[in-house]
């Protein structure tokens, strides 16, 4: 305790040693209210006590109270020794174990967390922009699909690329999220890349199957447009969260998602027994039970924006 007494006093007269020496420089008034505020901030690491009190009666004893509208005189500062201050040992033994800060979150939001093992191999790379790039390459299958689709045993392909395509879809939200990043144009278009690649598949299903398919196709597609103009509408009246994408919405993309990889993985034409042709079944169904999952999550959308319909609400 003797010892930190010390440490601190001398640190008071190494700062009143700098106020005398700097005096001609710079203005007393700013001198004496950087000498407060150093003190102050040196002797935030012990709190309390009787310790506390005498110092601080030292201080205000050595340092008379001045007006800082009236110049202060030469007499009125003291005399001081010159003495090395040392840290006392324990902060030193801290800040010499403290770890070193990793800071590459540039172009990153202020919750975004410290890099991984990727971020600190590549440095370099535009990790802010991948979520982005994700969904350029989205749309990019688009057209890939298509032609896939209409090439001679390219089925487990199609289905393929069509699967990776849906987890890109997951995969730059929960980027976005981690990292805490958004932009105007990606808001804009990740929904119109996941809506252009599930009609895409619903319509080149519907071609191959038929009706089975191109009922619950039809279904979804006119859901699909209606919520967008439902969400347009509310957006132009400040009032878009009213018809935010919610859980049951979450649900029906992923069911559908699955429903399209399975059925694109059937071939049109295979040997009977192959298991791929068993998949068409269980496809169909898992189409069928995300066509109600669409009816009922876009029927709850229209509910909570009934009362602006109907004017009720304003």
């Amino acid at each position: 305790m003797i010892t930190l007494t010390r440490v601190r006093v001398a640190s008071l007269l190494a700062i009143f040693m700098a106020t005398t020496v700097s005096s001609s420089f710079v203005p007393r008034t700013s001198i004496v209210r950087v000498s407060r505020s150093e003190y102050q901030r040196l002797n935030l690491s012990v709190k309390g006590g009787s310790e506390e009190q005498d110092i601080e009666s030292a201080y205000a004893e050595q340092v008379p109270q001045v007006p800082l509208s009236e110049p202060l005189q030469p007499e009125t500062v003291p005399e001081v020794v010159q003495e090395v201050v040392l840290p006392p040992p324990e902060i030193a033994q801290d800040v010499a174990m403290a770890p070193p800060q990793i800071a590459q979150t540039a172009n990153l939001g202020p919750k975004a967390p410290a890099p991984g093992l990727l971020r600190r191999t590549f440095p370099s790379l535009p990790w802010y922009q991948l979520p982005n790039y994700l969904t350029y390459a989205r749309c990019v299958a688009i057209p890939a699909l298509i032609y896939i689709f209409y090439q001679p045993d390219t089925n487990v392909a199609a289905s393929i690329l069509f699967a990776v395509a849906s987890f890109t879809d997951w995969l730059d939200g929960y980027l976005a999220r981690r990292w805490d990043i958004t932009s105007n144009f990606g808001a804009f278009l990740d929904p119109v890349a996941d809506k252009l690649m599930v009609s895409t598949s619903l319509i080149l299903l519907a071609g191959q199957y038929g009706a089975k398919v191109a009922i619950p196709s039809a279904i979804i597609l006119a859901r699909e447009i209606a919520v967008s103009a439902l969400r347009e509408w509310m957006a132009q009246r400040g009032q878009r969260d009213t018809v935010k994408v919610g859980y049951q919405g979450k649900v029906k993309t992923a069911l559908t998602m699955l429903a399209l990889t399975v059925l694109l993985a059937v071939p049109e034409k295979g040997v009977e027994g192959d298991f791929l042709l068993k998949l068409l079944n269980p496809g169909l169904i898992m189409l069928y039970l995300s066509t109600v999952v669409t009816i009922t999550s876009g029927s709850v959308y229209f509910i909570a924006a009934a009362p602006i319909l109907k004017g009720d609400v304003q």
